[in-house]
């Protein structure tokens, strides 16, 4: 396997500006995934992928012929083009670390931005490992950019490697992942695949065999803007009301004050003025049932704060985003036993885990495609403070490589 085109694919691809945006009303729903979409679409084509296509919503499919004989199940591999919103990737400027030494990283472009061994303590493990590290003043996009080029690294070295056997491949890249929309436009009959892993993880070594169930909210405050001169009795400002609808918002459902299986309220937008504000929450838990009830919660603060406020106009919309993947696992164990053996094999640590976030993985089991999560390398993700390892995202090829060995084996 081709380690600096590995590199070089991951540090092409966090260059473009991809960052989602929950405002806008196309679809993807910034240009910039399209522009990454094109240059990899092209780059499937150049290494002899199959049937590439990139529809108009920026789904980009692809396929590697079987070569082996008999008929085994179609594996797809899924990762996404675009970036979170919470942190710009624009003018991402990436440095690489070869042979990392120790100690903490003091980011280039903001010396207020270190990456401490004390936050990071997995950095220990990683002495004379390649980092690849923001320069603190945006995102890199591990988070999902490392996931592309591993699933490529692996296609190309599949094509250039014909002696290792593997059954029909579908590569599959999304846009929006990131602000819940990563499979509104995926075809699962053009995908016509048994399994499929996506390949957005932390680290190594973990299979992610449940997410939280999620879905979104926006609260829309109307109030009435006029000079402030006269504002007396006339004036109602939607910003006083946000400030009230965020504070009853209770810390202890917060992300800041959960952890493990904790469920959160989390609001992570808000934009406007004296006469409009709107904002964003996303409402997260592993169990479903539980996403009604912080529904709820949020229609009781907005109701009275409309009613302490008067004047003002408040609406919330809740959207359904995903749902914990681990329901649909069970109907194929193959697809989780297969991820679990493939790092046996190679001698990798392994374990299975949960994460407190979503993947377009979880989508897909919902619609019948089991799709467990992979790790791809990322670490402090959607963070200036973000950075990926290069031997990790080795590691998760070779995973790859060695899943699609086991699936045309047919057995375990």
């Amino acid at each position: 396997m081709n380690r600096q085109r590995l590199l070089d694919r991951f540090l092409r691809y966090v260059k473009i500006d991809t960052t989602a945006s929950a405002d806008s009303d196309s679809y993807p729903s910034t240009p910039g995934q399209l522009d990454l979409g094109k240059m990899v679409a092209d780059e499937m084509r150049s290494m002899g992928v199959l049937n590439v296509s990139m529809n108009s919503h920026g789904i980009v499919i692809g396929t590697l012929p079987s070569n082996v004989d008999q008929e085994v199940p179609v594996v797809a591999f899924n990762s996404h083009f675009d970036t979170s919103p919470e942190t710009t990737g624009k003018n991402v400027n990436p440095n690489v670390i070869d042979s990392y030494s120790g100690g903490d990283i003091q980011l280039s472009g903001d010396p207020t931005k270190i990456i401490t061994v004390a936050e990071n303590p997995e950095l220990e493990d990683l002495h004379g490992a390649t980092l690849i590290t923001t320069d603190g003043t945006t995102l890199l996009g591990g988070d999902d950019k490392a996931g592309v080029a591993i699933i490529l690294e692996m296609a190309n070295h599949l094509i250039e490697n014909p002696e290792i056997k593997h059954g029909e491949i579908r590569i599959l890249f999304t846009c929006d992942e990131e602000i819940g929309h990563g499979i509104d436009h995926v075809d699962l009959e053009e995908v016509n695949a048994t399994a499929c892993y996506t390949l957005d993880g932390g680290g190594k070594g973990m299979v992610d065999v449940e997410t939280f169930s999620a879905d979104g909210a926006l609260i829309r405050i109307e109030g009435v803007n006029i000079h402030p001169s006269i504002g007396k009795d006339r004036m109602v400002n939607a910003i006083r009301a946000a400030a009230e609808i965020v504070s009853k918002m209770p810390m202890e459902q917060s992300p800041e004050r959960t952890d493990e299986r904790d469920g959160f309220l989390h609001p992570y937008v808000i934009k406007g003025g004296v006469d409009e504000v709107t904002i964003h929450v996303i409402l997260r838990s592993f169990d479903t049932s539980e996403l009604s009830v912080f529904a709820e919660q949020l229609r009781n603060v907005c109701a009275d704060v409309e009613s302490k406020i008067p004047g003002s106009k408040i609406s919330l919309e809740i959207t359904k985003q995903y749902r914990n993947l681990a329901d649909g696992l069970k109907n194929d164990p193959r697809v989780v036993d297969f991820a679990l053996q493939a790092h046996q094999r190679l001698g990798f640590d392994v374990k299975k885990t949960i994460i407190r976030g979503g993947t377009d993985g979880s989508g897909l089991t919902e619609m019948g495609l089991p799709t467990p999560n992979l790790s791809s390398g990322q670490h402090n993700i959607h963070s200036p403070m973000e950075w990926a390892c290069l031997n990790e995202m080795e590691e998760a090829t070779k995973v790859c490589l060695e899943l699609v060995q086991i699936w045309a084996e047919g057995s375990s």
